[in-house]
């Protein structure tokens, strides 16, 4: 009995990232993913239902990637934190912008399908989806702050999605662009002078 061959669920995988990556979703053709990745639609079939399961699968761990990132930094146990504390977590510095900008560019393909590429699939309101999850953690760390009397005034949750929107798609922006990532770290800079959130959240 063969072994069975291995080599193929990369190169499909590296021939449908190129595609994706090339054009709209809707333009994508199985026929040529399966071409390049030198296997017959049969092969892909066995493999993936469409055209569809196949970009979830290329973007899977991208999004782990981000919620690994969103986890580290939004999950806190308040109990564990003095006030000095609560304060210093939305203090953004070098540092933290520079990790931001490590993570998208360590999987900059990935991120550049969802944010790209992803009109056409369940990911077409990727930001908005990622930003509202973002703000449904961060409101509750306000609502803390403020019960706990860090924050001066408790900020309405509509506004602080309307706020994490602008950071987070400023923050995509050099991954939609296309820039290196040097010039990423640089704007990141920027961007830190242009959110003050210890001040938007009254601490």
């Amino acid at each position: 009995m063969s072994n069975p061959d291995k080599s193929i669920d990369p190169r499909i995988l590296q021939s449908a990232r190129e595609e994706f990556l090339s054009g709209p979703f809707e333009k994508v053709s199985l026929r040529e993913i399966c071409r390049k990745a030198g296997v017959t639609t049969g092969a892909f079939y066995n493999r993936y239902r469409n055209k569809e399961e196949l970009f979830d699968a290329l973007v899977a761990p991208t999004l782990e990637t981000l919620k690994a990132y969103s986890d580290q930094r939004e999950n806190f146990s308040y109990d564990r934190l003095d006030d000095q504390d609560m304060r210093r977590v939305w203090e953004l510095t070098p540092e933290t912008q520079r990790r931001t900008v490590e993570m998208l560019y360590g999987d900059y393909e990935g991120f550049r399908l969802l944010l790209c590429h992803a009109e056409g699939t369940r990911y077409a309101n990727f930001v908005h989806d990622f930003v509202s999850d973002v703000t449904a953690r961060s409101y509750r760390f306000a609502r803390e702050a403020y019960r706990r009397g860090v924050a001066a005034f408790l900020i309405e949750e509509e506004e602080l999605h309307m706020l994490l929107t602008a950071y987070w798609s400023t923050m995509f922006e050099p991954v939609v662009h296309g820039l290196p990532k040097e010039k990423a770290l640089r704007h990141s800079e920027t961007v830190a002078k242009l959110f003050n959130w210890t001040a938007v959240l009254g601490f």
